[in-house]
C-alpha cells in the first residue's frame, strides 16, 4: 500500500498552489471563453454546432487560463499547433480509408510537426483526431474545417484571453505583455554568489506566487542545480583577466555591462593585494571607473568582450 500511495500520490502530483482567487479567475475565464466561442460558432456555422468545439478547445481553455504563462498556451503554440493539427486531421481522413490507422497517423504527425515547428499545443491532438472521427458534418466540411471552426474559434479565445487576462496585472499573457519588469539595481564590481536554494525554498516561491506554474518543485530544483553548476563551470579565474581587455558580465537589458581594464597593480604572489582599475565602457555607470582586487572582477565578469561595428560581441 505505501508503494502505491507512493507512485500515485507523489510529491510530482501535489495540487497546483494559488490564492484561491487565481483559481475562480481561471474558472471564470474558461467560462466565458468557451461560451463565446461557441456562441461565434453556432452563428457562423449553425449547422455544425457547439459539441465538436467544446471537445477540441476545452482542453486549450483549461490550459490557456489555468497557465497563461505556459509555453504551450502562448499565441503561436495555440494557433500554429491548432492549425497543423486541424490541417493533418483533414488530410489524413481525406486519403486513408481506415478511420483507425488514420486517426493514430494524424495524432502522431500533427505531434511530430508541432514539434519542429515550436509550437507544441498539446490539445492538438484531439483538433487533429476531431477531424478523422467526426461526424458527417466535419466530414462534409473538408478542408474548410481548418478554416472555420478551428481556425476561427482559435483566433477567438486568443482574443478573448488577452482581453480578460488584461484585467488582472498579475496574469501574463501573452508574456510579451507582462506586467513584471527585472529591478534596475547598481551592480558591484564584487558581485556576491547567489545563495543556495533548496527544494523547500523553491517549494515556497511557488505556493506564494498568484498564478499556477506547470512545474514541479523537484524539477525546478534539478533546473536549478544544473544551470549553477554551468555557470560556476563557467566561471573566468583571475588569471584570464588581462590588462587592457573588455568583460561583460552577460546580464539583459539595463543590468548589463561592459568594463575594461586599464591599470594594475601585478602583484599576483598576494590576492588581496592585487588589485586592478576599470572603466565602464558600457550599461549602468557607463564612463566611470572603479577598482577591486582580481579575483573579485573575476568573480562579476561572465565573458571577455571585444567590440566589433560598435557593437560587443563576445570571444569565442
Amino acid at each position: 500500500m505505501n508503494k502505491l500511495r507512493r507512485y500515485f500520490f507523489s510529491r510530482y502530483a501535489e495540487p497546483p498552489a494559488g490564492h484561491h482567487v487565481e483559481k475562480l479567475v481561471s474558472g471564470m475565464g474558461a467560462l466565458i471563453a468557451i461560451f463565446l466561442v461557441g456562441a461565434l460558432n453556432s452563428w457562423l456555422i449553425p449547422e455544425l454546432g457547439t459539441p465538436l468545439v467544446i471537445a477540441s478547445l476545452g482542453a486549450s481553455a483549461l490550459l490557456l487560463f489555468a497557465t497563461p504563462h505556459s509555453p504551450f498556451t502562448q499565441p503561436w503554440p495555440l494557433f500554429g499547433g491548432q492549425f497543423i493539427s486541424a490541417l493533418i486531421g483533414v488530410a489524413c481522413a481525406n486519403h486513408i480509408a481506415n478511420p483507425q490507422v488514420a486517426a493514430a497517423l494524424a495524432v502522431g504527425l500533427a505531434l511530430v510537426v508541432m514539434y519542429y515547428l515550436r509550437c507544441l499545443h498539446p490539445p492538438g491532438g484531439a483538433t487533429a483526431l476531431s477531424a478523422v472521427l467526426g461526424d458527417e458534418a466535419v466530414h462534409q466540411l473538408g478542408y474548410q474545417y481548418v478554416v472555420a471552426p478551428v481556425m476561427l474559434d482559435t483566433v477567438a479565445i486568443i482574443v478573448i484571453a488577452v482581453l480578460f487576462n488584461y484585467l488582472f496585472p498579475w496574469r501574463r499573457y501573452p508574456l510579451g505583455l507582462s506586467a513584471f519588469k527585472t529591478a534596475e539595481a547598481p551592480v558591484s564590481a564584487a558581485e556576491a554568489m547567489p545563495p543556495y536554494l533548496g527544494e523547500e525554498d523553491i517549494r515556497y516561491a511557488l505556493n506564494h506566487m498568484e498564478s499556477f506554474v506547470d512545474i514541479s518543485a523537484p524539477d525546478l530544483a534539478e533546473i536549478y542545480t544544473l544551470a549553477a553548476r554551468h555557470a560556476e563551470a563557467a566561471r573566468l579565474s583571475p588569471e584570464q583577466i588581462l590588462l587592457g581587455h573588455c568583460y561583460s558580465n552577460g546580464r539583459p537589458g539595463s543590468d548589463g555591462s561592459v568594463r575594461k581594464v586599464i591599470d594594475e597593480a601585478g602583484v599576483v604572489s598576494s590576492p588581496a593585494k592585487d588589485k586592478i582599475i576599470y572603466r565602464v565602457m558600457a550599461g549602468a555607470q557607463a564612463r566611470t571607473t572603479g577598482t577591486c582586487t582580481r579575483a573579485d572582477f573575476a568573480r562579476w565578469a561572465k565573458y571577455e568582450v571585444v567590440q566589433e561595428d560598435g557593437a560587443w560581441r563576445r570571444v569565442g
